[in-house]
């Protein structure tokens, strides 16, 4: 299924935090995320740019589907989130998004939207093989939540259960709070988007890279057990003239792992 030329037009009000002063920086997160996982790198990034953290339609804080008829995938996502920026009076901010809001953050930059992109362990360069092993793992890990919803607050108290539930997500778990970690399980767990949107992101790839005009950065956390760092070779055959950087001792949400390597790397990159 091939949905990357579906430009969307419909509006949808977006849960977003915008921060700071200087060139506007819009963060995207990943499928079953929300837009607080940027909450370690906002205080360095804040100092030097407007920063506009969003949550993806039908998930985070407001986990309200788009109007019925609205199909799943990276292309209307990527609809909705230009027609949102145009809603903040955004037209080519600097660009950051992890996972799925990496591949969107690049789609908005083949549209013409973005003066930069970092794509922090972006989705849509797995093979077939990998896209298998991402997409079940990631089916694991929302069933899995479902079920420990009720007891989220009192689980994540111990070091080991967010060990055990996030190790595939993050490099050092325990850098998590217990209540992020609890607030970031019942947003995958009660995403209402989730399953179709997966589904379908499951069955597409990026493509058409030499469409991107601006400067991209492609950074890959080194312990990423969710899409392997290998990746990162197949994005820069795609994206030509990507930058590649290798995220050391990061995992695949890098932001708890090393919130100051992150915060450089995004910085750097809008200064271009």
């Amino acid at each position: 299924m091939h949905l990357m030329g579906l430009h969307i037009v419909v509006r949808v009000q977006l849960s977003y935090d915008r921060f700071g002063r200087g060139e506007p920086l819009v963060l995207i997160p990943g499928i079953g995320s929300r837009r607080q996982v940027w909450a370690p790198v906002l205080d360095r990034l804040t100092a030097q740019r407007e920063v506009v953290a969003l949550d993806l339609p039908g998930f985070g804080d407001a986990p309200v589907q788009p109007a019925a008829g609205t199909p799943a995938g990276v292309g209307p996502l990527t609809g909705l989130v230009s027609g949102f920026l145009d809603e903040l009076g955004l037209e080519r901010p600097h660009l950051a998004g992890n996972s799925l809001g990496g591949w969107i953050s690049l789609e908005l930059a083949k549209r013409g939207r973005a003066r930069s992109v970092t794509a922090l362990s972006p989705a849509g360069f797995s093979n077939r093989r990998e896209t298998t092993y991402a997409r079940l793992s990631l089916q694991l890990s929302v069933r899995t939540g479902r079920l420990l919803v009720p007891r989220a607050d009192r689980l994540f108290a111990s070091p080991l259960a967010r060990m055990l539930i996030f190790g595939q997500l993050v490099a050092h778990p325990t850098r998590i709070s217990s209540a992020d970690a609890a607030a970031s399980l019942r947003a995958l767990a009660l995403a209402p988007w989730f399953d179709e949107t997966l589904r379908a992101a499951a069955l597409d790839r990026f493509r058409d890279g030499e469409q991107i005009s601006v400067p991209v950065t492609i950074a890959w956390g080194e312990k990423d057990r969710l899409l392997l760092p290998r990746q990162a070779r197949h994005a820069a055959r795609l994206i030509p003239g990507a930058r590649i950087v290798i995220l050391r001792g990061c995992g695949h949400v890098p932001m708890y792992d090393d919130p100051g390597q992150v915060a450089q790397v995004l910085l750097d990159r809008s200064r271009d």
